[in-house]
């Protein structure tokens, strides 16, 4: 380390200090850039069924049955809605980075049918061409009836509904006359 004496000693303080907030200036640019560089590393994820070929090959149409699949593959899912005719065995990669929703990479659908005795009658795979992607056509319900502004909705019933019991005209609080 550099030490400071005699007549030149403010300067030599001054050089010191200039080289200390370079090497902090530095140090700050350095752990900046690494949390920086760390917020966009890709984020992989998998969903859904872990799928061992090995497994799924063994799989026979015509010779297992429910519980057989049920005991090598588990417990599908989902199953059919209308009737119990197919098991789906559905796995999915993604990938994001930092804050965005994640995009498949991968997906593959394994889908077990079954004729009315519970045998296995196909074995069918597909993928991530099967994904629907669905928009909306806008952020709003559309409503019937006419616009009302925040104002209207907040103050536009003053003065149209009585009070039960005031006597109001369409209450007939009159008196009867003969």
């Amino acid at each position: 380390m550099m030490q400071c004496t005699g007549v030149a000693a403010p300067a030599c303080l001054e050089s010191m200090m200039s080289v200390i907030s370079a090497r902090m200036l530095m140090g700050a640019a350095l752990g900046l850039a690494t949390i920086a560089t760390g917020a966009c590393t890709p984020l992989k994820g998998h969903q859904g069924y872990v799928i061992d070929a090995d497994l799924v090959n063994s799989v026979q149409p015509g010779v297992d049955t429910r519980q057989s699949v049920l005991q090598v593959l588990g417990r599908p899912s989902f199953a059919s809605q209308f009737n119990q005719g197919e098991w789906y065995y559905v796995a999915r990669d993604t990938r994001n980075f930092a804050y965005n929703n994640p995009k498949v990479i991968k997906q593959t659908t394994l889908k077990v049918s079954f004729d009315a005795k519970g045998v296995v009658t196909g074995v069918t795979r597909t993928g991530a061409e099967q994904i629907a992607s669905i928009r909306p056509s806008g952020e709003k319900t559309p409503t019937l009836g006419r616009k009302r502004s925040v104002f209207d909705e907040l103050f536009g019933n003053i003065g149209t509904v009585s009070a039960a019991g005031t006597g109001g005209a369409d209450q007939g609080g009159g008196r009867d006359t003969p």
